[in-house]
C-alpha cells in the first residue's frame, strides 16, 4: 500500500500544475519580488500617506507661520516643555524605585501566587487611561473610598469636607504613570535578570564577593543595557501622558498633550497648538531614536536554562518577599476593585434631590445608563455612547485588518524595498494621538469638492483616526505569523493535488487564524479605550465611552458619579477580556511551535 501511494504520489508530483507554479515562484528575480511586496503594500502607504503624514505636514507648515513665532509663544512653549520633562523625569525615578525591585523579585525568587501577581503588574499597561482615573479617583478622590473612611471615622456627614488633596495634584499625576509603567520595567529588567548567566556571579562570590558587591560592580553593569532601555520608553510613555494629566492632574498642570488640546479646543489657537506638536514630535522622535540604538546595542551574557528563580531560604529574603509582594498587590489591585465596588454603592445624593438619600447596595448606576432622565435633545445617554464606541471599534478593526494583513504579507519576504518601507509603516507608534487629531483639524476641515460634506463632521473621521494608531500593531502581530508558514507544507500540499484554495484552507488559516484573532482583539481594544484623538475628533452627539466617562466624572451629583464609575467598570471588563484572549492566543501558540 506504500509503494502504491508512493507511485501515485511521484505522478502527482510530475504532473501537478501548483507545484510547478510554485517552483516557478521560487525562481522569480528579487526585482519581480519587490514589484510583488510593492502592490500589497501600496492600500496601506496611501493610506498614512494621506491620514499620517499630511496631517503632519499640515501642522508643519501651520507652525512656521510668522505669527506664531512670537517671543511670548516661545516662552510658552519653553514653560509647558520644562513641566512636561520634569514630570516625566521624575515618573521615570519614581517607576524605578518600585519596578527594580520587582524585577528582582520576579526574576530570582518563586513565592505562592506568583504568576497572579505578575499578571496583575502587566494589567494596567493595557487599561485605557480613563478607567486608570477613575479607579484613583473611586479610591482617593474627593467622592472615594478613603475619602468616605475618613467620614466615617469622624462621624462627619460631608465626605467632602474630609478629603484628601490627592486630584488636581502632582502626586496623582506621578501615582497613576508609576502605575501605568511599573511593568515596562518588570518585564524588560526582569527578563535580563532571569537569563543572567549564574556563573558569572559564582565566580564573583568564589573570589570573595559579598551580596553588595555582587550588585553593584556585576550585576547592575550588566543591566545597564536593559536599564537604559526601559527607563526610555517609561519616559516616552510618561511624555506623551495625555489622559492621566487631563483628568487627575487639572489644568493647572499643562504638559505639551494638555496644552495642545486646551489650545485647540478651548482657545481656538490652532497655529499655537501646532507649535507645540511640532516640539513634541520632535522630543518624542528623538527619545525613540535614542531607545531604538539602546535595544540595538544590549547585550547580556544569558544561559540556556529558562530561570534561576527559588524559594527565599533566609528571613531577611522571606521578609523582602513577603512585603514586596503585599505592596504590589495592594498598589495594583486596590485602584480597580474600588471602580466595580463604587458603581454599586450610593454614597451620597443625586444632583438636585431634596428627599431622603437611600445609602447602601444599588444598581440603579447601571440601569440609568440607558435612561435620558431629563428627556433634554442635547442628551447623549451613555448606552448611546458605548454603541458608539463598539461601532468605531468594529469599523477600526476591518480597516486595520484590510490594511494590515496584505502588507503583513509583503513584509514577511525581507527585500530591500520591505526593508526601506518597514519603518515608515512603524512610524505611527511614536506620535501622539493628541497632535494626531489636531492634524486632522487643521488638514479635514474644508469640505470636499462634491457637495459640502466634510470629513472632519463625519463619523469616519474617528476610526480612521483609530485605524492610524492600531494599523502598526495588526501589522507587528500578523507578519511573524505570516512568516512562520512553512514553505514545505505548502509545497507537500500542492504536490499532493491541492488548489491554492485547498492549500491556504489546510496550512495557512489554521497558522494564521490564531494572528488575526490577536490582531483583532488589539485593534478592538485600543479603539475602544482611545482618548486622545477622540477628544478632539468625536462630535457632541457621537461621543466615545471614554469621553462619557471623562464628562460624568467631571459633573457634580451621587449620579453621574456612580454612572461614570458603571461606564469604567463596563470598559475595565471588556478590556480584560482582551487581555485573556490575547494571551491565551499567545500561549496556544508557543505550545503548538
Amino acid at each position: 500500500m506504500r509503494q502504491r501511494f508512493s507511485e501515485s504520489a511521484s505522478q502527482r508530483v510530475s504532473d501537478s500544475t501548483p507545484r510547478r507554479f510554485a517552483d516557478s515562484l521560487i525562481r522569480l528575480p528579487s526585482a519581480v519580488r519587490s514589484l510583488h511586496s510593492a502592490f500589497f503594500l501600496l492600500p496601506s502607504l496611501l493610506f498614512l500617506l494621506l491620514f499620517f503624514f499630511l496631517p503632519l505636514a499640515r501642522i508643519l507648515s501651520l507652525s512656521l507661520d510668522a505669527s506664531v513665532l512670537t517671543s511670548a509663544n516661545f516662552q510658552t512653549a519653553s514653560h509647558v516643555l520644562r513641566f512636561t520633562l520634569y514630570q516625566a523625569a521624575l515618573s521615570t525615578l519614581l517607576t524605578f524605585l518600585l519596578g527594580l525591585p520587582s524585577a528582582f523579585l520576579f526574576a530570582r525568587f518563586d513565592f505562592r501566587g506568583k504568576p497572579l501577581l505578575r499578571a496583575l503588574t502587566a494589567v494596567p499597561f493595557m487599561l485605557p487611561t480613563v478607567v486608570v482615573a477613575a479607579g484613583f479617583n473611586a479610591l482617593l478622590g474627593p467622592r472615594g473610598w478613603l475619602t468616605l473612611l475618613l467620614s466615617s471615622l469622624r462621624n462627619t456627614q460631608h465626605a467632602t469636607a474630609d478629603a484628601l488633596p490627592f486630584v488636581g495634584t502632582l502626586t496623582a499625576i506621578l501615582l497613576a504613570h508609576v502605575f501605568y509603567n511599573t511593568s515596562i520595567v518588570i518585564r524588560i529588567v526582569g527578563a535580563a535578570l532571569t537569563h543572567l548567566d549564574p556563573r558569572l556571579e559564582q565566580a564573583a562570590r568564589t573570589l570573595g564577593a559579598d551580596s553588595f558587591r555582587v550588585w553593584t560592580r556585576l550585576t547592575l553593569p550588566l543591566l545597564r543595557g536593559p536599564l537604559l532601555a526601559s527607563g526610555l520608553l517609561v519616559f516616552l510613555f510618561d511624555f506623551s501622558s495625555f489622559g492621566v494629566i487631563l483628568l487627575l492632574g487639572g489644568p493647572q498642570f499643562s504638559t505639551l498633550e494638555t496644552e495642545i488640546y486646551i489650545q485647540a479646543m478651548r482657545l481656538l489657537n490652532l497655529p499655537m497648538a501646532a507649535l507645540l506638536s511640532i516640539i513634541q514630535l520632535l522630543c518624542t522622535l528623538a527619545v525613540s531614536i535614542l531607545y531604538e540604538r539602546v535595544v540595538a546595542r544590549t547585550l547580556v551574557p544569558t544561559t540556556p536554562k529558562p530561570s534561576t528563580a527559588r524559594p527565599p531560604k533566609s528571613l531577611r529574603e522571606r521578609a523582602f518577599v513577603f512585603g514586596l509582594s503585599f505592596l504590589l498587590f495592594t498598589f495594583f489591585v486596590l485602584p480597580l476593585i474600588s471602580i466595580p465596588l463604587r458603581s454599586l454603592a450610593r454614597t451620597e445624593a443625586d444632583r438636585g434631590q431634596r428627599d431622603e438619600v437611600q445609602y447602601g447596595l444599588t444598581f440603579d448606576y447601571y440601569s440609568e445608563l440607558f435612561v435620558n432622565r431629563r428627556h433634554s435633545v442635547f442628551y447623549v445617554p451613555p448606552a448611546e455612547a458605548a454603541r458608539n464606541s463598539l461601532t468605531y471599534a468594529i469599523a477600526t478593526v476591518l480597516l486595520s485588518l484590510a490594511l494590515g494583513f496584505p502588507a503583513a504579507a509583503a513584509l514577511k519576504r525581507q527585500t530591500v524595498f520591505s526593508k526601506f518601507i518597514d519603518p515608515f509603516l512603524i512610524l505611527p507608534l511614536g506620535a501622539s494621538a493628541v497632535t494626531l487629531g489636531l492634524g486632522y483639524l487643521i488638514t479635514f476641515n474644508q469640505p470636499l469638492i462634491i457637495g459640502h460634506w466634510s470629513l472632519i463632521t463625519s463619523p469616519l473621521i474617528v476610526p480612521l483616526a483609530h485605524t492610524v494608531i492600531a494599523l502598526p500593531f495588526v501589522i507587528r502581530v500578523l507578519q511573524p505569523a505570516l512568516a512562520s508558514i512553512p514553505e514545505r507544507l505548502r509545497h507537500a500540499a500542492a504536490s499532493l493535488g491541492a488548489s491554492p484554495l485547498r492549500v491556504w484552507q489546510t496550512v495557512d488559516w489554521p497558522i494564521v487564524s490564531r494572528a488575526l484573532l490577536a490582531a483583532s482583539t488589539f485593534a478592538f481594544t485600543v479603539s475602544l479605550g482611545e482618548f486622545g484623538a477622540a477628544s478632539l475628533l468625536a462630535r457632541p452627539d457621537l461621543p466615545t465611552l471614554p469621553l462619557a466617562i471623562a464628562r460624568f466624572l467631571s459633573q457634580p451629583g451621587g449620579l453621574n458619579y456612580g454612572q461614570a464609575m458603571a461606564m469604567s467598570t463596563i470598559l475595565m471588563l471588556v478590556t480584560l477580556l482582551g487581555i485573556l484572549l490575547i494571551e491565551k492566543i499567545r500561549l496556544s501558540g508557543s505550545e503548538e511551535f
